[in-house]
């Protein structure tokens, strides 16, 4: 049984939500497209010294930015000319999660030093945003009204950044915070990987409200989809299910096909509705029509790719990295 319950937190932020966007799928950004016929074409290009990339976030110039962990950069794909360009960020950084904003900055987290890492690319300039606790900057969204949320997951946090004056209000939580999203009244919903639930924190009170998933579930990864609900992807069971945020319950649970083992990892909505998660173990992703019909299962070319996180252009194109296997892939 489901059950619901309060966690006291530190830091209470005592404002007003912003307006909410409910972009890029997970809030990445930029809004999602869609494509109600996939052909299923898959196409991979190698990143020149991947150096650990992953997370790819989709610009408004349409090209494809994404970190290189192991190498402190972030990387840019012009999907236009397959170029591939790089900025260097602080030694130390460790660029977890980026997105790129709608004036085209780049915000990374710096998992490594306890930065957010800013990039605009017109510039080349870097800027790194120091955290008042340090930490270890994981998950990054943002509403698209001037304010960035990230999870800090070893330090137990979920934290907000106000790119316009750089304050920074933190929220203790547990349970390992990883993947995290808006909800349609503002609300910040993020995945406890360890701890078998979902938190909802409330902007203007700082109160966070726990959902459990299940013994055993372990959710990863969040997305809001334009009906309002909200998808998390069970990595341990190898599931997708769906959240009623107003109602705070689980309406929906699908076991994915590549059975229990599969590892579902990163998930996203697309501008029509239509689910995309990927099994990391099985090396696979699927879509799913929540209306009905059988998921549709994508072999990744590469083997033991580990798709960490994918995200969906404006024409409902999928892109993902393999950490492992160092290559950006598209299917459409």
């Amino acid at each position: 049984m489901r059950r619901l319950l309060s966690l006291a937190v530190f830091g209470v932020a005592g404002l007003a939500g912003a307006a909410v966007s409910l972009a890029g799928g997970s809030n990445y950004g930029v809004t999602p497209g869609s494509r109600p016929q996939v052909e299923g074409n898959i196409e991979e290009w190698t990143i020149p010294d991947a150096n650990g990339a992953r997370d790819p976030a989709i610009g408004p110039d349409g090209n494809i930015y994404f970190v290189k962990q192991r190498g402190d950069a972030i990387g840019r794909f012009d999907t236009t000319t397959h170029r591939f360009d790089e900025w260097k960020t602080p030694q130390g950084a460790r660029p977890h999660g980026n997105l790129v904003t709608l004036d085209g900055r780049v915000w990374a987290t710096g998992n490594g030093n306890g930065t957010l890492v800013e990039l605009d690319p017109k510039t080349g300039k870097v800027t790194a945003h120091k955290l008042p606790t340090g930490g270890d900057p994981h998950t990054i969204i943002t509403d698209n009204a001037g304010t960035l949320w990230f999870t800090k997951a070893v330090a137990d946090q979920v934290a907000r950044f106000e790119i316009a004056t750089g304050k920074v209000i933190e929220y203790k939580s547990r349970g390992l915070p990883y993947g995290l999203a808006l909800d349609r009244a503002g609300n910040v919903w993020f995945c406890q990987l360890n701890g078998d639930r979902l938190g909802k924190l409330d902007p203007k009170s700082g109160k966070i409200v726990e959902l459990e998933t299940g013994s055993g579930s372990g959710p990863r990864r969040i997305a809001a989809s334009p009906d309002g609900t909200l998808w998390v992807a069970l990595y341990t069971s190898n599931k997708a299910i769906q959240v009623d945020p107003a109602a705070m319950k689980v309406v929906r649970e699908i076991a994915l096909p590549a059975g229990s083992s599969g590892g579902a990892y990163a998930i996203n909505v697309d501008g029509g509705g239509i689910v995309w998660v990927n099994e990391f173990d099985a090396n696979t992703v699927v879509r799913i029509d929540p209306k009905g019909g059988q998921p549709r299962v994508f072999k990744v070319p590469t083997e033991r790719a580990a798709i960490r996180k994918m995200t969906i252009d404006a024409q409902g194109r999928l892109w993902y990295i393999g950490a492992s296997s160092g290559k950006l892939g598209l299917i459409q």
